[in-house]
């Protein structure tokens, strides 16, 4: 896949060697920040969280990424369009270079929070086997539990997400012009961290 203008290339690695490529529009670049949209995302079977539907195929995501931060933080939705919750990796801080091409790993962890503004935090017991398997290392494994008690204490003070998430809705994306929903035959080009099936 290549990298059309305003896209960038997010090389993902999910240890112990699965490498994924995702391309998605780049809606903010900013040094602090940076708004990218996966559009019409093809899960087809839906992605679930917690016995509830998050994403599914025609699905739009707006992310979030903060340079040097180990978690990005992603606003997920029904294919229409019907806002399902905040999803966060727990996440290597991403390498973010000039031409577009970033990399970063996925350190298992992930946080949830759903429409009632219940937080949960997922796949616990991926990061020990990881651990164990030495997929990851003791240093990446303490930092990632680390991340993720800081957004608890965060979120608890009501300072997690930060209001940039709520700002940048669907409904907001459209007001300014940057959001056309894509056809179903450009699946093969939408660009999406996948989270786990719960």
């Amino acid at each position: 896949m290549t990298r059309t203008p305003g896209s960038v290339r997010i090389s993902y690695l999910r240890p112990p060697d699965r490498r994924e490529l995702f391309i998605q529009r780049l809606l903010l670049d900013t040094p602090e920040l940076k708004i990218t949209l996966a559009e019409n995302v093809p899960f087809d079977p839906p992605i679930q969280i917690l016995g509830e539907v998050a994403l599914e195929a025609g699905s739009d995501a707006v992310w979030f990424t903060f340079p040097g931060l180990w978690h990005d933080i992603g606003r997920f939705h029904r294919a229409d369009d019907t806002f399902t919750g905040i999803y966060s990796n727990i996440l290597t801080p991403p390498v973010i270079r000039p031409d577009g091409n970033w990399e970063t790993t996925d350190l298992f962890l992930d946080v949830w929070v759903n429409r009632e503004g219940h937080l949960s935090v997922l796949d616990e017991d991926q990061l020990q086997e990881a651990e164990a398997e030495g997929w990851v290392s003791r240093s990446q494994a303490k930092r990632a539990r680390e991340e993720v008690e800081w957004i608890k204490r965060e979120f608890e003070a009501g300072r997690w997400p930060p209001p940039v998430v709520a700002e940048w809705t669907l409904e907001a994306l459209s007001e300014r012009g940057v959001r056309a929903r894509q056809s179903s035959s450009s699946t093969s080009q939408a660009a999406q961290r996948r989270p786990r099936s719960r």
